[in-house]
């Protein structure tokens, strides 16, 4: 099975993006305008004629080329239009492992640590899926029934990104201005193609406390920014909101990736409406030259 190195400006994108769509394990980080968008090189393994691929996103430092994880990018790896088995995996492997000497990045396929990813299959109706909320969830919406808040679709990419910059930049000193300003152009592609979606809780006096911005494609709806402010937590204004959006999706051909967390509090967050843990996995290999090898 021959699986060949393809530079970007070699690239099919049309085949790429039918094979990732088309593929049983397919994700819209893998779509080539997310790569684009995201990445700040990225090439290709594919075997044969786009049966299978594999997108190698990479930087370079101090002339050295290595393959890193793009910000707001939680997983890519392989995807193939028939599952993939340890053979392929390693085939694929053996191919970055050719091209590039140290690795750090989040694939599909066992290959390091697990990490958590969260996922509510959406097909069930609404009331089914409700069956499943747990005790303090249905208490906190029961609380958030006590204000007048609305659940709205907004097109407002700038004001999404701006609180959650405001409300969770802090947190994340890795991600910078320009990798926000990456996103934005993202979003915007997304738009563009009909797979952005916003949805927030205002309050009474029209102020957004809680917002919510999705991609989605034809078999999920991911969950790559969700802010809530201070005072929406007062009145659960996150559990409010995807509630709503569990509703206004369920009875639909559709999962709701969370995106994670391992983070407790967030894990349990997601966990309260029923959501199950689909893991991913981290890639790591240094095959860098002495001394390099022991500074990273």
């Amino acid at each position: 099975m021959p699986v060949h190195y393809i530079p970007y400006q070699q690239i099919d994108q049309i085949k790429w993006d039918a094979c990732i769509e088309s593929a049983h394990n397919g994700l819209v980080y893998a779509r080539s305008f997310y790569l684009d968008a995201m990445a700040k090189h990225w090439d290709a393994l594919v075997l044969n004629d786009y049966e299978a691929v594999m997108p190698l996103t990479w930087n370079k430092k101090y002339g050295i080329a290595y393959l890193y994880q793009p910000p707001f990018t939680q997983q890519l790896g392989i995807f193939s239009t028939t599952k993939s088995d340890d053979t392929l995996q390693q085939l694929f492997i053996a191919g970055a492992k050719q091209r590039f000497r140290f690795a750090e990045f989040f694939v599909n396929f066992p290959a390091g640590n697990a990490q958590v990813n969260f996922v509510l299959p959406l097909q069930q109706p609404y009331e089914i899926t409700r069956q499943q909320y747990k005790n303090d969830l249905l208490k906190n919406l029961k609380h958030a029934a006590k204000f007048h808040l609305s659940y709205v679709s907004s097109h407002d990419i700038q004001e999404a990104i701006q609180l959650y910059q405001l409300h969770y930049a802090q947190r994340m000193p890795h991600v910078h201005q320009h990798d926000y300003a990456r996103f934005s152009v993202l979003c915007q592609s997304a738009k563009q193609r009909g797979l952005l979606l916003i949805r927030k809780v205002i309050n009474d006096d029209g102020a957004t406390i809680a917002v919510v911005l999705l991609l989605k494609d034809k078999q999920r709806l991911y969950n790559l920014m969700s802010t809530v402010t201070k005072e929406g937590r007062q009145c659960e204004a996150n559990h409010f909101l995807f509630d709503q959006l569990i509703k206004e999706f369920s009875g639909q051909d559709f999962v709701l990736d969370f995106e994670g967390s391992s983070i407790p509090g967030i894990a349990g967050f997601y966990q309260k409406f029923g959501a199950v843990n689909e893991p991913y996995f981290f890639l790591r290999y240094n095959h860098l030259p002495w001394p390099l090898k022991y500074l990273k």
